[in-house]
């Protein structure tokens, strides 16, 4: 598979979104969907490693796939307030990097 920056997710979903009248959800349904997502990350690692097994019924869900859903509406979010991610990162990073800078052990 080909690697994909930051910026090429974010014209890839640009592109999915831009072909629907509706476009992007409101900021506070974006937020609605990141929390349901985050949910079902949240069970999807309790089943992977807590002691909460799946029951027989439920679907086949991976640890993946809610990495990936979180993504998309992340991704979606960003566009719809037109935030860079990779500057946003950026911004971050830089961040960690000097408040955080003696705060852990280095290896």
């Amino acid at each position: 598979m080909t690697q994909k920056s930051l910026s090429d997710i974010q014209r890839e979903v640009d592109e999915y979104i831009s072909q629907f009248k509706e476009g992007y959800f409101s900021p506070l349904a974006l937020m609605a969907r990141m929390s349901e997502e985050v949910g079902e990350l949240a069970r999807e690692i309790n089943h992977t490693y807590g002691e909460k097994p799946k029951k027989a019924d439920e679907a086949d869900n991976s640890v993946e796939m809610e990495l990936g859903d979180i993504l998309f509406i992340l991704t979606c979010f960003a566009n719809s307030l037109d935030i860079d991610l990779t500057e946003a990162h950026n911004k971050v990073m830089n961040k960690f990097n000097t408040r955080d800078a003696n705060r852990w052990t280095k290896k």
